[in-house]
C-alpha cells in the first residue's frame, strides 16, 4: 500500500497537468476577454469624465467671462457700501448696521461698522483684529475660522486657485433652480476632498449662489454655507451683486443689501495698519 501512495500521487499530478495544459487556451481566452471589458469600461468612464469636466470648465469660463474676463481677474481691490440685516431663527433683527467692505486680493479684507465707522475689523493673512475707540485686541477664534472658511471658498478663490489646480476636479451637474433662475451647476473638489459648488444664470452666465459645507470642530457634524447673490448692476463696468444673502444649513443668517461698490480705489499706504487705524479711532 506504501508503494502504490507515491505512483498515485504522480499520477493525480499528471493529470492535474494534462488537465491544465488542456484548459490553458479556454481560460487564457476568458481572462483576455475579462480585462479587454475591463479595460473598455474603463476607458469609456474616463471619456465620460473628461467631457463632463470639460462641459463644467466651459460654464466656468463663461461665469469668468460674464464677469469682466481678464479684467475681473486682475481686480486690484473693491468697496462695498450698504447695509447689513441680521437673521435669527429666520427672523430678522431690528433695524440694519452701515457697513463698509473692503477686499484686496488675496488676503486682506477690513470692515468698517456704525455710522462713523468706528468699529473696524481686519482679516490679514489668517489673522482677525478689532480695533474701537478702546483700542485693538484679537477676534475670537471662531469668527475668524468662520469668515476664513467663506474667503477659502470665494467665487473668487475657486476661479484663481482651485481652477488652476491640475489636481482639483470638475463636475458638471446640470441644470438646476436658484435665486428662481435656471441654472448650470459646477462643483469644484479639490485634492483634500473639499468641494465648492456655483451655480450659473444659463443665460447671463452670472453666478447666482455658492455653496460648501465644513465639519464642526465640537460636534462633528456637518454644516452647509450658502450665499446667493441678486439684483445684478454694472459697478465701474463689472456685474455686480447689489443683494448677498447668507445662508446656514438652509436657515437665512444675514443679508447685505448694497447702495455703492467702486473698484481699483488707491488706497493710502497705511490703510491695512491695525495700528493706525487704531490711533485714528482712539483721536
Amino acid at each position: 500500500m506504501s508503494r502504490l501512495l507515491p505512483v498515485a500521487i504522480a499520477g493525480l499530478m499528471l493529470g492535474v497537468s494534462l488537465a491544465t495544459k488542456t484548459q490553458t487556451p479556454s481560460t487564457q481566452a476568458a481572462e483576455d476577454l475579462t480585462a479587454q471589458t475591463q479595460a473598455s469600461t474603463t476607458q469609456t468612464v474616463e471619456d465620460e469624465a473628461a467631457k463632463n469636466a470639460k462641459k463644467a470648465r466651459a460654464a466656468l469660463d463663461a461665469m469668468v467671462q460674464a464677469l469682466g474676463g481678464e479684467q475681473w481677474l486682475n481686480i486690484k481691490n473693491q468697496e462695498r457700501q450698504g447695509h447689513l440685516a441680521g437673521f435669527y431663527n429666520g427672523e430678522p433683527d431690528p433695524g440694519t448696521t452701515k457697513v463698509w467692505e473692503f477686499h484686496s486680493w488675496p488676503d486682506h479684507d477690513r470692515l468698517e461698522y456704525t455710522a462713523h465707522r468706528d468699529v473696524v475689523q481686519f482679516y490679514e493673512g489668517r489673522e482677525g483684529w478689532e480695533v474701537t475707540y478702546r483700542g485693538k485686541k484679537a477676534l475670537p477664534k471662531e469668527q475668524v475660522d468662520d469668515f476664513l472658511r467663506r474667503r477659502d471658498h470665494s467665487i473668487e478663490t475657486a476661479v484663481k486657485v482651485w481652477l488652476k489646480d491640475p489636481k482639483t476636479i470638475l463636475v458638471y451637474e446640470g441644470q438646476h433652480l436658484a435665486e428662481r433662475h435656471l441654472a448650470e451647476q459646477v462643483s469644484l473638489i479639490s485634492a483634500q476632498n473639499e468641494a465648492i459648488t456655483i451655480l450659473m444664470d444659463v443665460q447671463t452666465h452670472l453666478p447666482l449662489r455658492r455653496i460648501f459645507q465644513w465639519r464642526d470642530p465640537v460636534y462633528k457634524d456637518k454644516n452647509t454655507d450658502a450665499e446667493e447673490y441678486d439684483d445684478y448692476h454694472i459697478m465701474d463696468g463689472f456685474p455686480t451683486p447689489l443683494t448677498i444673502t447668507r445662508f446656514k444649513n438652509n436657515d437665512m443668517t444675514r443679508q447685505l443689501f448694497l447702495d455703492r461698490v467702486t473698484y481699483n480705489r488707491d488706497l493710502p499706504a497705511d490703510f491695512w495698519s491695525v495700528d493706525a487705524a487704531s490711533h485714528r479711532i482712539k483721536k
